[in-house]
């Protein structure tokens, strides 16, 4: 029988990570002893908190030595709204998540965490603990040196947590918590970066089937997601994975090795989709077992499937490649070229999608009932 080591097991990169994570800590700690005391809570919108990936990323990957960040020439933040700070969204414009914080009435767009800014009154709108490259298991994302995984990010939150609490009491945060919407957006990573890493990943391919790999993020997700509930959360989104196997870059690399077939990578579509069949259970254990826990299942495979394949409809013209792609300057090297319009483009760059897209997937999640259960996160959020 094979023995499944579980992301629990630190590497010598990973404590080195760990000691990078307790260090900010402690800088945003410091921080936040020092602000102004928070202020009435008032009748303002219910917090928005996020936590996840690149997709719903705010900016965190500007505060930590990452090999995924892109360099400063790179285009991304284009169409962000004029006179708005951006931050460092992988993304040409908003995400899903401005997006969906915009239709509910947030003030401005929820700031990542690590800003030194977002402390004070800040935190009442909500955080963005959102981090390029992060997943469900602790060794997810390694290719790209320091990053903020799940275990990290609730670490913050729980700093954040405190941070309230020694404010405005420990019963008025516990009803400013019960009221805010968590979006949780994470898992790709663990696909992209983890099981299906080109060439590294072989011996763990070997070792470990998709269905062992699959149950080791959803145990550790369930770890995860407790714990949030335990930290006074109660209304809480968790979007699935999207169709990781069809992104611009895994077509392109398989075109390399399959004599130019630029179809999707189906073993990757396969597991993700295994990985939401069990999320979706996770939800009804969670929903059922957590007193007074309102979670609901968003779906952005779904959603995101729906779209590439009726992709004319909603006003595009390319879904396989991204608009901003680089392009060999002979005295420049490598250089960003994006497409005039982005509006005609499903995915801004290898692997994450346009404003455009974002905002499709926003509608839905807030709207349509189809792609979320037990409801949608408008009638969460007013819940």
């Amino acid at each position: 029988m094979v023995r499944f080591i579980s992301s629990y097991t630190y590497s010598h990169h990973e404590h080195l990570l760990l000691m990078d994570v307790l260090m900010v800590l402690a800088v945003f700690t410091s921080s936040c002893k020092s602000v102004t005391p928070l202020k009435s809570i008032g009748d303002q919108p219910p917090a928005i908190f996020v936590l996840g990936d690149s997709l719903v990323d705010a900016g965190n990957v500007n505060y930590i030595n990452i090999l995924a960040k892109f360099p400063p020439l790179f285009p991304d933040g284009i169409d962000f709204p004029k006179g708005k700070r951006y931050t460092g969204r992988f993304c040409n414009g908003r995400t899903f998540v401005d997006i969906i914080g915009d239709e509910l009435g947030v003030k401005d767009y929820i700031p990542p965490s690590l800003d030194p800014t977002a402390v004070g009154d800040v935190v009442l709108r909500g955080l963005n603990y959102a981090s390029g490259g992060a997943g469900i298991l602790n060794d997810t994302g390694a290719i790209f040196g320091n990053r903020i995984n799940m275990d990290a990010q609730l670490d913050y939150f729980a700093n954040t947590r405190n941070y309230i609490i020694s404010n405005i009491s420990s019963g008025g945060s516990q009803k400013f918590l019960g009221k805010a919407l968590f979006i949780v957006v994470v898992g790709s990573n663990e696909f992209i970066d983890n099981y299906f890493t080109p060439i590294i990943s072989i011996p763990k391919q070997t070792l470990v089937s998709p269905e062992e790999f699959v149950d080791s993020m959803i145990s550790r997700f369930r770890l995860q997601l407790t714990r949030l509930y335990e930290m006074d959360a109660r209304k809480i989104a968790v979007v699935n994975v999207g169709p990781v196997g069809c992104i611009p870059g895994e077509r392109t690399y398989k075109s390399l090795y399959s004599t130019g077939d630029d179809s999707c990578v189906s073993a990757m579509n396969n597991a993700a989709m295994l990985f939401n069949k069990k999320l979706k259970s996770l939800i009804r254990e969670l929903n059922s077992d957590l007193d007074g826990s309102k979670f609901v299942y968003g779906d952005i495979y779904g959603a995101f499937s729906h779209i590439t394949k009726h992709y004319k409809s909603y006003g595009f013209e390319d879904y396989k490649t991204g608009c901003c792609t680089f392009v060999l300057d002979p005295t420049r090297g490598l250089t960003p070229s994006v497409c005039k319009d982005r509006s005609k483009f499903v995915f801004w760059d290898v692997a994450h999608p346009t404003e455009a897209t974002h905002a499709i997937l926003a509608k839905k999640l807030l709207e349509d009932s189809k792609y979320t259960y037990p409801m949608s996160l408008r009638q969460l959020y007013y819940s």
